[in-house]
């Protein structure tokens, strides 16, 4: 439970703990000023002791010296009467304990009493040591006496000496008399001083009650007002009244401000709903709209026995616009699309379509079907229909643009009855769409979540398979066409699964591609290439050297760190640079050339060689040749396989070898399955080959005894 506190109680609430640390400091003030007294009362006590007994000292010593001299004739004569009568008349002083007249080995001639019982006794009390010892006037003091002594001399003869105790009682009674009226006159200070902070507190206290009572009124009051207005306004009472004030204070200018801001919040609201549920590129609805939309087409529907359709549409290939022609021209062709779009909805899908952009290049559509109509065909009406409208070419920035779209239909309520399950089936229908090829339509069903399984499966499986010894690598060998000669191999990844056995290398790739494992499996890939090229030169110690052609996804690309990574691999097997080519695909070039140019070029300057994979597949052909630094172009398989019987296809290859030795780029065709294809590669000027006719893919162990007993091939004409 949250506990709420007004302004005012907070206001008080501070006002107390205000007062609280007043009285705080206020106590420990006076506690200070109690410790204070009591140190005061302290030093003066000791100052007047010092003081007191200093002047005892000086007076003592002072009459010492004059008994010392009146003992002299007296001591040397041994008249003990006349130093009975000295000592007696000594005694009678003020605060004088005793007196003693002693010879010079210490031993007492007279105590001031009348039978001197203790005449001849040595001095044994801890005075007399340094008493006997003293060659002049000496001063000891104890808790209780002070004691004065002065040796009694004739000439440089010593005939004696005398003690004075003085007593400490009366000096000690006279310092508490000066402590206790020094300490009552300090406590009448501290007493008046306690008055004058107890009215400070009464002051501080009034204070206090008229600060709250004032700021209720100037304050909270106002405040309360306009958090009363500020909840209708919350609730979407736009309308309510809103407190009204004269005054010129920053008060004032709030409860004004507040009702200017009610009035424009409540003017704009319309304008507010509108864009919150409208898509600002393409003016249709967004999808917080339709899904709204959906949630409600479906309570009405159930148990209607009523159907619907949801058809997701995703543009394809969409990104190579963006990465080609920039962002401003992708925007635009997404307006163009959602025309298009608009039009075939409003004329086929009939007044119950909704259509709405659900971001990115995604569209989403609602088919209601009607109570005479089935809604399977009409859903496969307006996706064949969409499917061809927007495989009409685009004209963008004077260009003309061809994409497509993969629709992907789901059922209600024969797939799902949530709007939740709806979308996600029309998403996997729209992602199988692309499967099959794009630029078609899929109907959702139960298989399909099937794949999708089975697609997490092969990612989770996929992940340690080569720790596991289920990845490994295959070559296929490249040859020379000039002369016949066996001048490097391709690196191709293959996985051998425990349970399902050889995985085509299309699904489980395209998985690592999707997944990002690609960055790690490429890593190895790249690393045992290297280190089998090394092995394949220490064979062929006196041959010419081997290359090993590896392949790189856009997504190592699209990491930057490749020539690092290359660099590292080559550096720790130790294989020279020429000796290793990297492949990449055109389309993954193409799609960030700047980024892609400065990489290649990285590569192209440490000695690797860069080749161009499934060249004549891209967006774009030839004219890439002059703009990305490239050493190869492999002629992709599809251009092969028709070249004995397809004109176009042998016209095509034969410009791609002439542009390409044009620009000094080596040519290389793939896929050469048969004599025939070999022979007119050669004849029209391609340098390499390689295809099942020339060599299938082998384990390393394979291809090392296929170097060991590797002879020139003969001429195949």
């Amino acid at each position: 439970m949250n506990l709420r506190f007004s302004l005012q109680t907070k206001f008080i609430a501070g006002m107390i703990v205000m007062l609280l640390v007043v009285l705080t400091v206020v106590s420990l003030m006076w506690q200070r000023q109690n410790t204070m007294q009591g140190e005061v009362a302290s030093l003066a006590r000791g100052s007047m002791h010092d003081l007191v007994f200093e002047r005892l000292r000086r007076r003592g010593e002072y009459a010492v010296a004059q008994l010392a001299d009146t003992l002299t004739n007296p001591l040397y004569y041994s008249d003990l009467d006349a130093i009975g009568s000295i000592a007696r008349t000594t005694l009678r002083q003020p605060d004088v304990s005793y007196v003693l007249v002693f010879d010079p080995q210490g031993r007492i001639v007279h105590d001031g009493s009348g039978d001197i019982p203790a005449y001849g006794r040595p001095m044994s009390d801890p005075f007399a040591f340094e008493v006997i010892a003293a060659r002049a006037p000496h001063t000891q003091v104890s808790e209780h006496v002070v004691d004065i002594a002065s040796p009694i001399m004739i000439g440089g003869q010593r005939l004696g000496g005398v003690r004075v105790g003085y007593s400490l009682a009366s000096m000690r009674s006279d310092e508490d008399r000066a402590t206790q009226s020094m300490t009552g006159r300090l406590d009448i200070i501290s007493q008046r001083h306690l008055g004058w902070i107890t009215l400070l507190g009464g002051a501080l206290l009034a204070l206090g009650v008229t600060a709250v009572w004032l700021m209720q009124r100037a304050l909270v009051r106002p405040i309360r007002q306009l958090a009363h207005a500020a909840r209708e306004i919350e609730t979407g009472n736009f309308e309510t009244d809103t407190p009204v004030s004269n005054r010129s204070d920053e008060v004032g200018d709030l409860v004004r401000a507040f009702g200017r801001m009610s009035h424009s919040v409540a003017r704009h609201d319309r304008d507010i709903r509108r864009m919150a549920y409208t898509d600002a590129l393409s003016g249709l609805a967004n999808r917080l709209a339709f899904r709204e939309n959906l949630d409600q087409r479906l309570l009405q529907l159930r148990g209607a026995g009523r159907q619907l359709a949801l058809l997701f549409a995703d543009i394809d290939d969409f990104k190579r616009v963006n990465d080609t022609l920039g962002h401003d021209a992708g925007d635009d062709v997404l307006v163009q699309f959602a025309n298009r779009i608009r039009e075939t909805v409003e004329r086929i899908g009939g007044e119950n379509a909704v259509l709405a952009r659900f971001g990115g290049d995604e569209f989403v559509i609602l088919l209601q079907g009607q109570a005479d109509g089935d809604v399977r065909t009409a859903a496969s009406h307006l996706a064949e229909t969409l499917v061809a409208e927007l495989s009409r070419p685009i004209l963008v920035h004077d260009r003309q643009v061809f994409l497509g779209t993969s629709i992907g239909i789901t059922l209600f309520p024969e797939d799902a009855s949530g709007s939740t399950m709806l979308m996600k089936n029309g998403d996997i229908a729209m992602y199988q769409a692309k499967v099959a090829g794009k630029n078609c339509y899929r109907f959702y069903s139960r298989a399909m979540d099937q794949a999708v399984e089975r697609r997490v499966r092969m990612e989770q499986e996929l992940r340690g398979a080569w720790e596991r010894g289920e990845l490994s690598l295959a070559y296929q060998p490249v040859y020379r066409l000039a002369d016949g000669q066996l001048v490097g191999a391709e690196a191709l990844l293959r996985w051998q699964h425990p349970e399902h056995g050889a995985i085509a290398p299309s699904v489980f790739i395209d998985v690592a591609e999707q997944s990002g494992l690609i960055e790690t499996i490429g890593l190895q890939v790249l690393r045992t290439a290297c280190n089998d090229a090394v092995r394949w030169q220490q064979m062929r110690s006196n041959a010419e050297p081997l290359f090993v052609s590896v392949n790189v996804s856009p997504r190592q690309l699209r990491s930057g760190d490749l020539p690092q990574v290359v660099e590292a691999c080559l550096r720790e097997s130790g294989l020279p640079p020429s000796c290793l080519h990297v492949e990449l695909t055109e389309t993954a070039v193409i799609g960030d050339e700047l980024h892609a140019s400065s990489l290649l070029a990285r590569l192209r300057n440490s000695g690797v060689k860069v080749w161009l994979d499934d060249f004549g597949t891209g967006f774009s052909g030839l004219s890439h040749l002059r703009r990305v630094p490239v050493d190869g172009v492999k002629i992709d398989r599809s251009f092969i396989a028709d070249v004995l019987r397809d004109p176009d296809d042998l016209a095509l290859t034969t410009a791609i070898i002439a542009m390409a030795h044009s620009l000094g780029i080596t040519v290389i065709a793939e896929g050469v399955e048969k004599e025939g294809q070999y022979a007119i590669l050669r004849e029209r000027g391609c340098d390499l080959a390689q295809g099942y006719w020339l060599g299938h893919p082998v384990n390393v162990q394979e291809f090392s005894l296929l170097l060991a007993g590797a002879q020139q091939l003969q001429t195949r004409n």
